[in-house]
């Protein structure tokens, strides 16, 4: 039976507020990280579910990725996946940025280099910052959901100690090289190979433009890679450690990319590269010594003047 396709009406469907447009970033980093085929139905209610708001700015959101080429509206079949997103740089340029995600690296910057107390209060944030309450909430929501940020008991917010002394920097990357390289040897490890494959075109693509990659993309794209890894290990308990240890190194590391040099990005992306082929050839312990030397070197690294870890 062939299908009826819904007209399209362009430029009708642009997202109209900061919420649309976040929206928008979130579907579009749903299809980079799931790759769905093409001519797979997304239902609205599901992503409406998994983003936590209702299906109307969804479908208004899903009606904007239309207009760029990612879906097809059938009747009676709602939106088809038409074609997924390149690298994170280039599928960035054609969305609206939202206030919302602005304003979430403006805070994760200001606090890494101490230009913000580590307690503030909403008023003091709007003020500062020059934004609506609403967008305000949004943004400290997802700080909030990321153990980046607690509101505390009667007034306020305040951020979490994360990662601020060379100590605490220190004891981080001594606990990550235990946890990632036991979670490599676990007896319960299933890696992924449609996930492999997909982790190595991210990071090919990287690797093809690296002067283009900005400090949200290549801080996603890392902490992806490591928590893939303890995902694969089949222990619950990898996979929260792991997750925790990339929420606090979101501050200091967010705040260093612009001393990251471009052959250091490159670096970083060949050994997890190298870890990725390890893997693929089913040789886990090689994976193990190269993801501990890979640790090692982010942290030596760390420690040189004017430079930022990639780890």
């Amino acid at each position: 039976m062939k299908t009826e396709s819904v007209p399209k009406q362009r430029g009708s469907a642009a997202p109209r507020s900061d919420l649309q447009a976040e929206i928008v970033r979130q579907i579009l980093d749903l299809l980079r990280v799931e790759r769905p085929a093409p001519g797979t139905r997304l239902p609205e209610q599901r992503l409406a579910r998994q983003i936590g708001v209702s299906r109307t700015p969804v479908r208004n959101a899903m009606r904007y990725l239309e207009e760029q080429g990612y879906f097809t509206s059938e009747r009676g079949r709602g939106f088809i996946v038409s074609r997924l997103p390149g690298s994170a740089p280039e599928a960035a340029e054609a969305l609206p940025e939202s206030r919302i995600v602005t304003l979430y690296d403006d805070l994760l910057r200001d606090r890494a280099t101490g230009s913000i107390d580590a307690e503030v209060t909403e008023t003091e944030l709007a003020g500062r910052y020059g934004v609506s309450r609403s967008v305000l909430s949004r943004a400290l929501a997802r700080l909030a959901s990321q153990g980046l940020i607690a509101r505390q008991r009667g007034h306020g917010w305040r951020f979490v100690e994360a990662l601020e002394s060379e100590q605490a920097y220190e004891e981080s990357y001594e606990f990550r090289v235990a946890i990632e390289c036991a979670a490599l040897s676990s007896p319960r490890f299933r890696p992924d190979p449609g996930r492999l494959a997909e982790m190595r075109r991210r990071h090919e693509e990287i690797l093809a433009a690296p002067q283009l990659i900005g400090p949200r993309d290549w801080f996603e794209t890392n902490a992806a890679f490591h928590e893939m890894i303890a995902e694969f290990s089949g222990n619950r308990f990898f996979q929260q450690a792991v997750r925790y240890q990339n929420d606090l190194r979101r501050l200091r590391e967010h705040a260093e990319f612009s001393h990251l040099t471009r052959a250091r990005i490159e670096q970083s992306c060949q050994e997890h590269l190298n870890v990725l082929e390890a893997i693929e050839q089913q040789d886990r312990s090689w994976a193990a010594a190269l993801m501990r030397r890979h640790l090692l070197q982010a942290l030596d690294y760390s420690g040189l003047p004017e430079s930022g870890a990639a780890s």
